[in-house]
């Protein structure tokens, strides 16, 4: 995914709120884009199976009240 300029523009409106630092579109893109990239290699939506099976195991330990 390529972010658009508004998901450019509020990226640096983030760094600047969080850091007082102000940076180039050219570096919001770069960073953006990286972390894009990075959110779509970690991320991995459950299944509905991988679900029913992670609520299985919670009900066997206990950790999940029916």
């Amino acid at each position: 995914m390529i972010p658009d300029e508004q998901m450019i523009n509020k990226y640096r409106e983030l760094v600047k709120r969080r850091t007082g630092r102000e940076i180039s579109l050219e570096e919001a893109l770069e960073k953006g884009t990286k972390l894009l990239r990075l959110v779509e290699l970690t991320f991995k939506p459950m299944t509905e199976s991988e679900f029913q099976r992670l609520q299985e195991r919670r009900r066997q330990t206990g950790d999940l009240k029916d």
